[in-house]
């Protein structure tokens, strides 16, 4: 079989015949050309699918390592703010501890008579030298938390001590306070003694159960030691009469006072006025009674005047 192909030229009409093998060849790639452009193109879409699978596969992959990276940031935060909370709760108790602390010794310094400015716990004390560069080292946060508490407990431990040492002082300060000792008055005589006298009013001779110290009126009158004011107020032969309660069974009375400066129930200190100097009740000018009595008896209150103070 042969194709002829007519194609008019300036010379006339030509015609030229295409033999069989090159109506083959044409065929062949009329035909072949289309499926080789099919399967290449098959072939491009399928690896195009491919690599956007692949992409999507590493997308996600990485999407689920974000997920996983912000999981572990927030239980890394939530960590972090645990720790900081301890340590938060941890600094206030050891500042509490600290707060008692100079509490104690401020009282301790006042029981002792020591030196407030020498020992003032407000201030940070002076301390200096040369300073040498320690070892570096990481801080990890549990061996903080430990630290942290040895020296919490080590506060408390000595908070304890404190505490031991400050009641022994003040019961020995106390032992001092209560130590009866010394004049009610500042200025003044003593113008009757304890014993037997004759009374002022009538001659004839009675019991005097305490010892008058004579001043003038409105002088201040004092506790010769330490107590309790267990009576306040007027009493039958005293006047006005305040009396104190020391412990161990020693009471002392202040009689015939003008004006009461404490009032029942009041602690007072050795030294401390209680009264002013007057003349109420069976009393002929202005005075103090003095007594002093031991488990409910009265005593002869010399003794007690003319030792010397404990301290």
């Amino acid at each position: 079989m042969s194709i002829t192909i007519l194609q008019r030229s300036p010379q006339g009409m030509r015609s030229v015949k295409l033999k069989n093998r090159y109506l083959y060849t044409i065929v062949s790639l009329l035909v072949l050309c289309p499926l080789v452009a099919g399967v290449s193109g098959y072939y491009i879409a399928m690896k195009q699918s491919d690599a956007a699978y692949v992409e999507q596969v590493t997308i996600d992959n990485w999407k689920n390592e974000l997920a996983e990276q912000w999981q572990e940031l927030e239980q890394a935060k939530q960590s972090s703010q645990q720790q900081l909370n301890a340590l938060t709760a941890k600094m206030g108790m050891m500042q509490a501890h600290i707060r008692r602390l100079d509490a104690a010794g401020e009282r301790i310094v006042s029981v002792a008579g020591l030196d407030a400015k020498e020992f003032n716990f407000g201030e940070a004390p002076a301390i200096g030298g040369p300073e040498r560069p320690a070892a570096e080292s990481d801080i990890d946060i549990s061996n903080l938390l430990s630290s942290l508490n040895e020296i919490d407990y080590q506060l408390d431990s000595r908070e304890q001590q404190l505490t031991v040492l400050e009641s022994l002082l003040m019961d020995k300060h106390m032992g001092v306070e209560r130590y009866i000792s010394g004049r009610p008055i500042r200025k003044g005589w003593m113008s009757s003694y304890y014993g037997e006298r004759n009374d002022p009013f009538t001659g004839k001779p009675a019991w005097h159960a305490g010892v008058d110290f004579a001043g003038k009126e409105g002088d201040k009158v004092f506790s010769t030691a330490a107590g309790v004011v267990t009576w306040v107020g007027d009493r039958f032969g005293y006047g006005l009469l305040v009396e104190v309660n020391h412990g161990d069974g020693l009471v002392t009375r202040y009689g015939h006072n003008k004006e009461i400066l404490v009032k029942k129930g009041d602690v007072v200190e050795k030294g401390q006025a209680i009264s002013l100097m007057g003349n109420t009740g069976r009393s002929t000018g202005a005075h103090v009674h003095y007594e002093v009595l031991k488990n409910g008896r009265t005593v002869n209150p010399l003794p007690f005047i003319n030792r010397r103070s404990k301290g």
